[in-house]
C-alpha cells in the first residue's frame, strides 16, 4: 500500500498533495494498538528507535510516503518533542511514538508486545565526540547496552530485519581515498566511535550464531539538510557538533561569527574535506535497505557507505551557503581541531548496484534546506 504522497514528488509539490487519512485513522501513543481500522492493520510497522532525532524523524516520513507505519521510541535526551508536531503536519497524521530508553527492557517488550514489527531501523545514541571523551562509560551503556537489549528482544519476538545507524568515524584517516567497505577500520579516535565499532562487530557475531537474523549496517557520513517544508531538520540541544548549524546560526545572527578549524591541511584550500548528504538521501537509504533484507536468506549481513561520493572543503561549502542564502557569512579561520579527520569521502558504488540507491539532492540543496530550517526557527 503506497500513500499518495509518493517519493518521486518534486520539492516543491509536497504541500498540494499531502496525505490525508480520515480522521478515524489518527493514532496517538495511547491507542495505536488498538485500532481495528483495517488501513492500519495491513500496513507493515518499523520500529525507529531515537525517532525523533534529526535522521530519524526525516526517516518516519520516509516510511509513511512508502506505505509503512513507522512506530517511534525516544528518549529525547537529543531531540526535541516538538518534532511530533512537524511529523504530523507533514503528513498530515500522528506517528505513534513512546519516550523511554532502548535500555529499558521492560518498555522494549511492551513496545514488541503491542506490535507486529516487520523490522527494526535502531538510531538511538549518543553521539558527541568530546562528550564520549569525558563520560566514556555512559556511551558504552547506552549505545552498545541498548543494541544488546535490542537484539535480545528482537530474538525472543522473532524480529529477524534491522538496518543499524553505523558511520564513518569508523574509518578514522583512512590511508586511500574515495572510502570503500574493504577500507580497514582504524582505531577509534573516541569513546564513540568505538561503540560504532563495537556495534558493528557484535551484529556480524549476531548474525553468524542466531538463525534467521537479517541484519545492514549503514556507514554514513556527514547528513545536512532539512524536510523541505522547514518543520523538521537538525536540532542542535546547546552547542552544535556539526559544521552547518553553526554556518546557519551564523548567517541568521544567533552567533557573531564561524570559526573554521585550520587552513593549512593537503586539500584545495587548506580545510577539511567531508562528504556531505542530504539527510532526505540518508533517510531513502535506510527504506531500500530495509526494503533489500526482505528476500534475503537467514543469517544475512551486509554493510554499505552512504554518501555522494564527492568531498566539499569548509570553504567551499560557506560560498555555497552564501550563495542559496544570500548572506556574507561571517567566519575567521583559526589553529587546527585536535582529532580532526583532514578529508573523507566515500565510494558509493556497492550501495547504488546493490540496493538501487543514488543520492537525488546537491549541496546547495541541502544548504538551501537547512537555512530555511534555521529561518523557521527563528521566527518560534
Amino acid at each position: 500500500m503506497v500513500h499518495p504522497l509518493s517519493r518521486g514528488k518534486d520539492r516543491d509539490s509536497f504541500e498540494k498533495e499531502k496525505l490525508t487519512p480520515p480522521s478515524s485513522l489518527l493514532l496517538s501513543q495511547t491507542d495505536t494498538h488498538t485500532s481495528s481500522n483495517s488501513l492500519y492493520l495491513k500496513m507493515e510497522k518499523i520500529l525507529i528507535t531515537g525517532g525523533a532525532g534529526y535522521i530519524g524523524s526525516h526517516t518516519a516520513v520516509t516510511l509513511v510516503e512508502a506505505g509503512y507505519l513507522p512506530i517511534i521510541v525516544d528518549d529525547f535526551s537529543n531531540s526535541d518533542k516538538s518534532v511530533l508536531n512537524g511529523l504530523k503536519t507533514i503528513l498530515n497524521q500522528e506517528v505513534p511514538y513512546y519516550e523511554g530508553d532502548c535500555n529499558d527492557r521492560a518498555l522494549m517488550k511492551r513496545l514488541f508486545t503491542e506490535h507486529s514489527l516487520k523490522g527494526v531501523i535502531h538510531f538511538a545514541a549518543n553521539k558527541a565526540v568530546g562528550e564520549s571523551t569525558a563520560v566514556p562509560l555512559k556511551y558504552y551503556r547506552n549505545n552498545v547496552g541498548s543494541l544488546v537489549v535490542l537484539l535480545e528482544t528482537m530474538a525472543e519476538f522473532g524480529v529477524t530485519d534491522l538496518v543499524f545507524s553505523s558511520s564513518c568515524t569508523v574509518y578514522g584517516q583512512p590511508d586511500e581515498l574515495p572510502v570503500k567497505e574493504t577500507t580497514p577500520r582504524k582505531d577509534a579516535e573516541s569513546p564513540y566511535g568505538n561503540t560504532k565499532k563495537i556495534c558493528e562487530d557484535i551484529l556480524v557475531d549476531v548474525t553468524k550464531s542466531a538463525a534467521g537474523t537479517r541484519i545492514i549496517s549503514l556507514r554514513y557520513f556527514n547528513p545536512i539538510g532539512a524536510h523541505p517544508s522547514a518543520l523538521i531538520g537538525e536540532l542542535p540541544l546547546g552547542v552544535p557538533a556539526n559544521l552547518i548549524p553553526f554556518v546557519t546560526q551564523t548567517g541568521v545572527g544567533i552567533r557573531e561569527k564561524l570559526t573554521v578549524f585550520g587552513n593549512d591541511y593537503d586539500t584545495p584550500d587548506g580545510t577539511c574535506v567531508r562528504d556531505y548528504i542530504h539527510v532526505l538521501d540518508l533517510a531513502d537509504a535506510h527504506l531500500k535497505a530495509l526494503e533489500y533484507l526482505t528476500d534475503k536468506p537467514g543469517s544475512f549481513y551486509d554493510l554499505f557507505n552512504v554518501g555522494t561520493g564527492n568531498g566539499n572543503t569548509v570553504l567551499e561549502v560557506i560560498q555555497a551557503f552564501e550563495k542559496v542564502s544570500g548572506k556574507a557569512l561571517n567566519y575567521q579561520i583559526g589553529p587546527r581541531r585536535p582529532g580532526d579527520v583532514e578529508k573523507v569521502w566515500a565510494d558509493t558504488s556497492k550501495i547504488s548496484e546493490k540496493l538501487g540507491w543514488t543520492p537525488k539532492h546537491s549541496l546547495e540543496d541541502a544548504l538551501r534546506d537547512s537555512w530555511n530550517w534555521q529561518l523557521a526557527l527563528a521566527k518560534k
